[in-house]
């Protein structure tokens, strides 16, 4: 018997009920699953993490870049404008007088002298009037001749004689203006040059001033154009001008300022200005559109590199700059990319000033820019050697 008063034969074990022994079960169950699932999270955050430790630890290969070395040379500068090309002497030869066409003495695009004649028109009339005022002209001064005879035998009076002495000069006077309408109507170069296109036909009625033909001399040519008001102060007479025309690409022509408007277009606040330049092959022709640069004197100790080295953004002007960051494992100088913000000045020939950013002997990415991804980027030479760049600027 115990302390309560009952025997121990009362005290029997009762087994756990088929159902309980189903809950903890499946109680046992969800926490193994439980434990799996956690474990799995866990194993895969490791694995994650290491993976990514893995992937930014190692270095991307260096980026293959044309590199060139910014230089110091000697910069032309210019002054540069658009202007016209325009004939020394050029004129549309005209007739003074009308009449019918009865000659024409020239062929379209012939070169002729001064003095040469190139059309004609009818003088009939003209060459009548000639005859008839040589008659009376011949009779007046035989007229003339008989009446001073007799004056000087005292037998015909002072005023016979002088009315003799005008009918003489008025004659003579008809005899010059005919002759110079015959002149007229004979229409000659008024210098030598080239010919245009033939505008008169033969039996033709022209008046006065109606165009014939133009003429052109193209063995000088002016060359005018403007350039703004600013540039005033380095402008004078005598001054080359470097100038090239779309007809002859890659081709220069020279000349020589020869004439400065003395004021400013209050419209365009541009100054015009006249070159001269000799034309002896006839390249030149007037009408051409010229492009235009006023030579200055040269500048030198600037620096230079390859125009395809500069990039352009809305925040500015900008190179990248090769830097040396460390060794690698082969002993070679690792190599980095680093933007660097410039001030640019003139282009010339593919090649640029840089003001400031940039010295000299600094190597600079030329082409592969875009192929850098950020700032710092590992950069190596290009080795096909398939990228041309100019390398200096040129002399002229």
């Amino acid at each position: 018997m115990d302390s309560s008063g009952h025997s121990r034969s009362d005290m029997v074990v009762r087994p756990v009920p088929f159902t309980d022994r189903r809950m903890l079960l499946r109680l046992f169950i969800m926490l193994v699953v439980l434990l799996a699932v956690l474990g799995g999270l866990y194993g895969f955050k490791i694995f994650r993490d290491s993976l990514i430790k893995g992937i930014f630890s190692r270095k991307p290969p260096p980026i293959a870049v044309a590199m060139a070395v910014a230089k110091t040379e000697t910069v032309p500068h210019f002054l540069s404008g658009i202007g016209t090309i325009a004939a020394v002497h050029q004129v549309t030869v005209a007739s003074q007088i009308g009449g019918m066409v009865t000659q024409i003495m020239f062929s379209a695009g012939q070169t002729v002298k001064a003095g040469d004649p190139l059309v004609q028109l009818d003088d009939g009339p003209e060459r009548g009037d000639l005859r008839n005022f040589e008659a009376q002209a011949r009779y007046a001064a035989v007229t003339l001749k008989r009446n001073q005879e007799l004056l000087s035998r005292q037998t015909a009076p002072q005023a016979t004689v002088d009315q003799n002495q005008s009918q003489l000069d008025q004659a003579n006077a008809s005899i010059d203006r005919t002759k110079a309408l015959i002149a007229q109507k004979l229409i000659r170069a008024p210098f030598g040059g080239r010919l245009g296109v033939r505008l008169v036909e033969v039996g033709e009625y022209v008046g006065p001033g109606t165009a014939m033909v133009s003429l052109t001399d193209l063995s000088r040519v002016y060359i005018n154009f403007t350039l703004p008001e600013q540039d005033a102060a380095a402008l004078t007479p005598g001054q080359e001008v470097s100038l090239t025309v779309d007809a002859y690409r890659g081709q220069s022509f020279k000349a020589k300022i020869n004439a400065i408007e003395p004021q400013v277009s209050a419209d365009t606040r541009n100054i015009k200005l006249q070159a001269v330049m000799d034309n002896p092959d006839g390249k030149l022709l007037p009408g051409m559109f010229a492009s235009v640069r006023v030579v200055l004197p040269p500048e030198q100790g600037l620096v230079t590199v390859p125009e395809t080295a500069v990039e352009n953004t809305l925040y500015g002007d900008s190179v990248y700059v090769i830097r040396e960051d460390g060794t690698a494992a082969d002993g070679k100088p690792v190599l980095i990319a680093k933007r660097v913000p410039v001030k640019t000045g003139e282009r010339l020939n593919g090649r640029i000033v840089i003001d400031n950013g940039v010295v000299a002997g600094d190597r600079v990415v030329a082409l592969g820019q875009n192929k850098v991804l950020f700032d710092g980027a590992r950069v190596a030479p290009n080795a096909n050697g398939s990228l041309a760049l100019p390398d200096h600027l040129p002399n002229n």
